[in-house]
């Protein structure tokens, strides 16, 4: 079970989730300090460490458009957020998985802030409405990716022909 922690509309730029001005800071250990910086309470929230991981952001259609900064997919990650959305921006969706970031295609998602989601590999279930919707899988060398924490952690664990999760460093 997971809670909704942020309802965003369509079109949600990389701006939002990581503004530019911030560009300077490219570091996965340094980048989540500026998750929706301009959102001050929820990034006040993020930083005083009161949204658990695994916590959600449910989103419209267009996620993550604009520029193709990964830092906007490593804020996120870095405080190990969830995001389901109706459809992600190409460029955005891509880095998400490269860097381990657990994204959900569910073009249905009705969820609102407060609410509790159970996210299966078919299907999201608002536990607070009981309404359920369908999600559009990922291709299974893409889920791997995000299974195993990122693209970086897949290959190291394919090139030293250990199964995902066991590679050390």
């Amino acid at each position: 079970m997971a809670k909704v922690v942020l309802k965003l509309g369509d079109d949600i730029s990389t701006d939002i989730i990581y503004p530019g001005r911030y560009m300077a800071t490219v570091l996965p250990s340094e980048t989540p300090q500026y998750a929706f910086a301009d959102n001050a309470e929820f990034n006040g929230r993020l930083k005083r460490k009161e949204i658990p991981a695994g916590s959600v952001v449910v989103a419209g259609k267009n996620f993550g458009c604009g520029s193709s900064r990964e830092q906007a997919a490593s804020t996120l990650k870095g405080h190990e957020l969830a995001v389901v959305a109706r459809n992600f921006a190409r460029i955005f969706f891509q880095n998400s998985i490269n860097l381990g970031l657990r994204t959900i295609v569910c073009p249905g998602i009705e969820a609102e802030e407060g609410q509790d989601l159970d996210i299966t590999p078919d299907k999201v279930i608002n536990l607070t409405t009981g309404k359920s919707f369908p999600v559009e899988p990922l291709p299974k060398a893409r889920q791997a990716i995000i299974d195993a924490g990122g693209l970086i952690v897949y290959t190291r664990t394919r090139v030293l022909g250990k199964t995902p999760g066991s590679a050390k460093g």
